[in-house]
């Protein structure tokens, strides 16, 4: 049974690999604090890495699909080179970067043009040469003229002509992004539209990015067991039985009040953005912990998303022998109330097991998050909640809706039109979503309800 495990799971890979679009890519490389990611954010033409003047900030491979006139190109970020590096995250950050340097077919070889050539750069144009690959030496942070004149003082490096660019301000970008295409292999692949995407929020050391690896089937991300190492909101696409997917992985959350400097800062600011950008998230919970109160808060940021959500109980393998599935998954309805309706799966990202199951509750969830109800069906749930239990009555007035219907998807928003606005408290419309949730085909996610006082009504 074990080979035949064996032999599906190659077969799989075989068949996503070559379902996959290999586009040209374009790494971009360089000692520690040149704008290595200022650049890519510039050319990427939004802000996905940090930018933050402090060592080592960048620490996963960071890419971007990018339009060059009809082209597609993958653009990779990467954490400072430092062949020096003797500590266990320093170490995976300089692999990350080799990995990148072997799938890259255009390299950008970004230098600080304001301190010169110094010796480390002459190191990183060593490590360069070894790999073969067509080489830009970029001269950022050219702000003046002057500066566009010191950037010939790289010309010692001996990988010809600087190219003088600011990525804070744009200055040269385009040259830049021109010169580099013309050098890429001719490609006519576009990247596969993916079915989903779906951040993976938690708090620190619950294994995201150790789940992300189990899923891409390579290492993806940095894995340690130092909290906090995972710092940017990362993209990363796979495929799985040739569909693909998007998954977002992100920095683990803890308290505001213990947020310690800005880089945790603006990592707290990325998986909020992650969260909304996202189709729907998973909220990975320690499953040898039980629920925390930062899982708690996390469900309350999903739940104000709103997106729907998995909650995906990792290290389900070293959870105490006395727990059970049933017990845990009453605990995350009664502890998180706010999300009490979405699924509950099992998983050991450590050790592959039931990997796959989030994904396929997640498609399901992604289908009823797409789904229309018709109008007559609406109107009907409605009025028997309403039926079933009234609005408070303020002043005389009873709460009374005149109309319904679904007027979006992802999530399903359904807009009533009422008396008075002011009678559909929080509790009430809470009420009416769980009942909307219960009758319609959306038993597992989020439904957003929106009260529209009818114009007339203030006459009265």
């Amino acid at each position: 049974m074990e080979q035949t495990a064996r032999q599906n799971d190659t077969t799989e890979r075989e068949g996503d690999a070559s379902a996959a679009a290999q586009l040209p890519v374009v790494a971009i490389v360089g000692r520690p604090n040149v704008g290595k990611s200022a650049l890519f954010n510039r050319i990427a033409r939004r802000r996905i890495a940090i930018v933050e003047p402090t060592y080592g900030v960048t620490r996963d491979r960071i890419t971007s699909v990018i339009e060059v006139g009809d082209r597609s190109v993958e653009l990779i970020d990467t954490g400072g080179i430092a062949p020096d590096a003797d500590d266990g995250i320093g170490r995976q950050i300089q692999d990350q970067i080799r990995l990148a340097l072997r799938q890259a077919d255009v390299v950008l070889f970004i230098v600080d043009v304001r301190d010169g050539p110094t010796p480390r750069d002459h190191e990183v144009a060593n490590l360069l040469r070894e790999f073969e690959k067509p080489i830009l030496l970029v001269a950022n942070k050219v702000e003046t003229p002057a500066l566009e004149v010191a950037a010939t003082d790289f010309y010692e490096l001996g990988l010809g002509e600087p190219i003088a660019v600011s990525a804070i301000e744009g200055y040269g970008t385009q040259t830049l992004i021109e010169t580099a295409t013309d050098l890429l292999p001719e490609s006519t692949q576009t990247p596969s539209s993916p079915l989903m995407s779906f951040a993976i929020v938690g708090r620190r050391n619950v294994g995201k990015s150790t789940y992300v690896n189990a899923l891409a089937r390579e290492e993806r991300m940095i894995v340690s067991e130092v909290p906090g190492t995972t710092r940017d909101s990362v993209d990363i696409r796979f495929e799985r039985g040739g569909k693909t997917y998007v998954a977002i992985d992100t920095a683990g959350l803890r308290k505001k009040g213990k947020l310690d400097d800005a880089i945790e800062f603006f990592s707290r600011v990325r998986t909020e953005e992650s969260i909304r950008r996202a189709d729907l998230v998973l909220i990975l919970i320690d499953g040898s912990q039980g629920i925390s109160r930062i899982d708690k808060k996390i469900a309350d940021q999903v739940v104000a998303s709103p997106r729907p959500c998995v909650v995906v109980v990792n290290k389900w393998d070293l959870a105490p022998p006395e727990w059970t599935t049933e017990r845990i998954a009453g605990q995350v309805r009664k502890r998180m109330p706010g999300i009490a309706f979405a699924p509950v799966v099992f998983v050991s990202a450590k050790t592959g097991k039931d990997i796959l199951a989030p994904l396929k509750v997640a498609e399901e969830l992604h289908r009823q998050a797409g789904l229309r109800a018709s109008t007559s069906e609406v109107n009907r749930v409605v009025r028997a909640a309403m039926d079933q239990r009234a609005t408070r009555v303020r002043a005389g007035v009873q709460g009374k809706v005149y109309y319904a219907a679904q007027v979006g998807t992802r999530p399903p928003h359904v807009l009533l039109f009422v008396n008075h606005a002011r009678l559909f408290t929080a509790d009430y419309r809470r009420f009416l979503q769980n009942r909307l949730r219960d009758e319609l085909p959306f038993h597992e996610i989020p439904i957003r309800v929106t009260i529209r006082q009818r114009v007339s009504a203030f006459a009265k």
